[in-house]
C-alpha cells in the first residue's frame, strides 16, 4: 500500500512563533536525553491541528487523517507531516496521531500557547523530530510541495495557490524519500536531532541559498538538488565567504559541508537509479557484504566511489536508467579525491585556505561548470 503523509499550515494568528515554540520543546527534550535525565522515548513534541472557531462542521477527512497514524505500526517506513507558512517548509517525523484531548501528563511535550489561549484541536500529531527543508523562500516551498500528490484531489500535485483547503491534506510521495534515516543523521548531523542541527545553521544560510539559486545554479538545477544538499552547499559557501580573507582560519567545516552535499546528492541519485533495476541487478558489495543499493543505508564518499567505480556490471546497467556519462565515469574519481580531503578535515586535521578554495571552486563551479552542477544535471529516466 502506498505510504500516506499529511500537509498542513501553521497560522501565526495562534502564536507568532508557533514553529519556534515546537522546536524549542523538542530541543529541550533532546538536551535532557543527551544529559541522561530523559530517555530516547521521551524526545518528542505534540503538534495540534487547531480547530477554527469559525468552522461549524466536523473536520473534513478526519478519519483519513487519523488513519495515516495507523501506518506507524507497519513496516518501519517514515510518516511525514509537512508544515508550512508559505515562506518556509518543514518536514516532521510522525510517530503517533491522536484524536480528542491529550492526557494532562503530556503537558510538558506541548507548547504552552495551546493551553494559555484555550485552543481546541481536532487531532494531535506526535513528532520525534522536525527538519527544515526550505527557509524564507516561497518559490522553494512551491517546488517542494509539488513533489507531493493530493489524495483528495485526484492525486494532483500539491499547490499553495488554491490547493491548501480542508487541511490537513492527505498526500502521497511517489519518490519515497526518507528524511529521518538514523544512519544518515549520524553521518551528517552527528547523531543530533535535525531540529538541533538546523538551529545551529542560523538564518544566514537562507540568504546564501537564494544567492546560489539566482546567481550560480539557476532555479531548475538548484531545485534538482536534494533539500539537505542545498543546505550543506549554502552552509559551506557562507563559511567560505565569511572567512576567505583570514588565512589563519581552519577551513575544515567548509570542506565537510560541501562533501556532505555531494554525499547526500550522490546517494539520492544512486537510490533512484537502482530502484529502476531488477533486485539482482542492483546488488553490489559494500565492504564484505552484498547489499541492495535501492534500500541500503546511505553510503560514505569512499563507499560510493568503490561501488560506482569498481562494479563494472552495475555501471553498465546504470547507463540504461541515467542520462549522460559523467555520473558513471567521472564522478567516482571526484568522490575518491574528495573523500581523502574530507576525511583529513573530519578527523582532526586542519584545512588551509588554498585547499578550501580549490574544492569550493571545483564543486560549486567558480570558473568551471562544477561537480555539484553536474550532479544536479544528472537525471534518472
Amino acid at each position: 500500500m502506498t505510504r500516506r503523509h499529511l500537509v498542513t499550515v501553521w497560522n501565526p494568528a495562534y502564536a507568532r512563533n508557533a514553529m519556534d515554540e515546537h522546536l524549542r520543546v523538542l530541543r529541550e527534550w533532546g538536551r535532557r536525553c543527551a544529559e541522561g535525565s530523559a530517555s530516547d522515548d521521551d524526545v518528542y513534541v505534540w503538534w495540534g491541528k487547531v480547530k477554527s472557531s469559525n468552522r461549524q462542521r466536523p473536520m473534513p477527512h478526519l478519519a483519513d487523517a487519523l488513519a495515516v497514524g495507523d501506518q506507524a505500526e507497519g513496516d518501519g517506513r517514515e510518516i511525514h507531516l509537512y508544515l508550512t507558512d508559505y515562506r518556509a517548509l518543514y518536514v516532521a517525523d510522525v510517530i503517533d496521531i491522536a484524536g480528542g484531548a491529550l492526557p494532562a501528563g503530556e503537558d510538558a511535550h506541548v507548547p504552552s500557547y495551546y493551553r494559555d489561549d484555550g485552543l481546541t484541536c481536532d487531532l494531535w500529531l506526535r513528532l520525534a523530530d522536525i527538519r527544515r527543508l526550505v527557509a524564507d523562500d516561497t518559490l522553494g516551498v512551491v517546488e517542494e510541495l509539488r513533489k507531493l500528490s493530493n489524495v483528495h484531489y485526484n492525486d494532483r500535485p500539491v499547490s499553495i495557490y488554491g490547493g491548501m483547503v480542508d487541511l490537513p491534506l492527505v498526500v502521497t510521495r511517489p519518490d519515497g524519500v526518507r528524511f529521518f534515516d538514523p544512519d544518515e543523521r549520524e553521518a551528517l548531523a552527528g547523531n543530533r536531532l535535525w531540529a538541533e542541527f538546523d538551529a545551529e545553521q542560523g538564518s544566514g544560510v537562507a540568504v546564501v541559498e537564494r544567492d546560489l539559486r539566482d546567481n550560480r545554479f539557476g532555479e531548475t538545477l538548484w531545485y534538482a538538488l536534494e533539500p539537505a544538499a542545498r543546505v550543506f552547499i549554502a552552509t559551506g559557501e557562507r563559511l567560505y565567504r565569511d572567512h576567505r580573507a583570514d588565512a589563519s582560519f581552519d577551513f575544515s567545516p567548509v570542506i565537510t559541508s560541501l562533501a556532505n552535499a555531494v554525499e547526500v546528492q550522490g546517494n539520492a541519485l544512486l537510490r533512484r537509479a537502482t530502484a529502476k533495476l531488477s533486485p539482482n541487478a542492483r546488488r553490489a558489495k559494500v565492504g564484505d557484504v552484498s547489499v541492495d543499493l535501492a534500500s541500503y543505508r546511505s553510503l560514505t564518499l569512499g563507499e560510493l566511489a568503490r561501488v560506482l567505480g569498481g562494479e563494472r556490471e552495475l555501471r553498465e546497467r546504470l547507463a540504461g536508467v541515467t542520462d549522460g556519462r559523467w555520473f558513471r565515469e567521472s564522478f567516482p574519481s571526484v568522490l575518491d579525491a574528495l573523500a581523502e580531503v574530507r576525511n583529513h578535515a573530519a578527523h582532526g586535521g586542519t584545512t588551509d585556505r588554498d585547499t578550501a578554495t580549490h574544492w569550493r571552486n571545483r564543486l560549486v563551479g567558480i570558473g568551471c561548470e562544477g561537480d555539484l552542477v553536474a550532479l544536479a544535471r544528472t537525471r534518472v529516466r
